[in-house]
């Protein structure tokens, strides 16, 4: 990491999985972790995100002090997580307050929840994943037989996945001719199985595509933004907790604050961002990356804070169509006001909720 910043990583929370959160914290416990003062601000807020160049803007803006520079006297407390479900299952249990999340997982939230409990209130990241087989498959047709993996089951990689399957004629877990099993696991148990030849490929978000091409040999056969209009579609968002949302509003525009600064310093400076980029996962996961993927993996994601809202319903849509989500009315899902209110402060454009806002 550069010495560009100078204030140090937050503690970083120490984490079980998700569900034991879920059975160790409940939503009245974990109101006990932050303190109200009179303008809104909390004591502490915890923050959760994967380490993934898909989530580069949290974890630079956690890693180089932007974001606590941002938040001041709100001290920043941090946890990782692999996949979505887990993520927002924290969240909905109150172990966490905020969370960088895919569409999908954030949609199940928003409607197990009958969009009481969570808001989406900014983007994060857009493209950056994807489809990588290996060398013996050439063709989409190559795919009939084989096994891919995905992070989580009902993860947004998990439904780009199985819906693309769908649409190209194919069974997914079932039998015949034309079946294609898809196994959700650890990312980088995907990796070691994809070089032992023991799975044949994975829908993957960034930088898990690149080190599928770059360390097993594989190569990219569906990109996902060749399926999207314009190919802009939501990977990152930033969902938070309604009731942290309302009790600590000052604290929750100062972290898209530090978000806002840190996706700008990243877009300004690309070559050092891949240098900080790769130290931090490295610190983050204990493994570095082989050389050159973080800058690779950094080119394959458009960074920022819209929230490509006009793609999210047909996320939901695609979730409906392989039996993962019931029917569900996402108006109300987005509360931009505070985003929007930052951009202004700033000299920049406002982003649209595509007609799902607030009620």
């Amino acid at each position: 990491m550069t010495n560009r910043f100078s204030i140090a990583l937050a503690s970083a929370a120490v984490a079980a999985l998700a569900t034991a959160a879920v059975a160790g914290c409940s939503s009245s416990d974990a109101s006990s972790a932050v303190t109200q003062s009179g303008d809104g601000t909390a004591s502490t807020l915890r923050l959760g995100y994967f380490p993934n160049v898909t989530h580069a803007v949290p974890v630079l803006g956690v890693e180089q002090g932007l974001y606590q520079k941002a938040l001041g006297k709100t001290k920043l407390e941090t946890q990782t997580f692999n996949a979505g479900p887990a993520a927002t299952q924290a969240l909905l249990s109150g172990a966490i307050d905020a969370v960088y999340v895919g569409p999908n997982p954030a949609i199940n939230a928003y409607s197990k929840s009958n969009g009481e409990a969570v808001r989406l209130i900014a983007g994060g990241a857009s493209g950056g994943a994807g489809l990588v087989v290996s060398s013996k498959i050439n063709s989409v047709s190559d795919l009939a037989g084989k096994t891919i993996a995905t992070p989580q089951l009902g993860g947004t990689q998990d439904i780009a996945a199985k819906h693309y399957l769908k649409q190209q004629g194919f069974t997914v877990n079932g039998s015949g001719a034309k079946n294609v099993t898809i196994v959700a696991q650890d990312n980088a148990q995907t990796l070691d199985l994809f070089k032992q030849g023991r799975i044949d490929g994975g829908w993957l978000p960034e930088p898990w595509l690149t080190r599928l091409v770059a360390q097993g040999g594989g190569h990219v056969l569906v990109d996902e933004k060749t399926l999207w209009p314009g190919g802009q579609f939501i990977t990152t968002n930033l969902l938070v907790s309604t009731k942290f949302l309302k009790q600590y509003p000052q604290t929750v525009k100062e972290l898209l604050e530090g978000q806002v600064d840190t996706a700008d310093w990243i877009n300004s400076n690309k070559a050092e961002a891949a240098t900080d980029l790769d130290a931090a996962l490295k610190k983050l996961t204990g493994k570095s990356l082989p050389k050159g993927v973080a800058a690779t993996a950094l080119g394959n994601v458009t960074l920022g804070w819209d929230p490509y809202a006009s793609s999210l319903q047909t996320v939901a849509d695609h979730a409906v169509d392989v039996d993962l989500l019931k029917k569900t009315d996402l108006k109300g899902i987005y509360d931009l006001t505070l985003l929007n209110e930052v951009l202004k402060a700033k000299g920049k454009p406002a982003v649209s909720d595509a007609g799902l806002g607030q009620k």
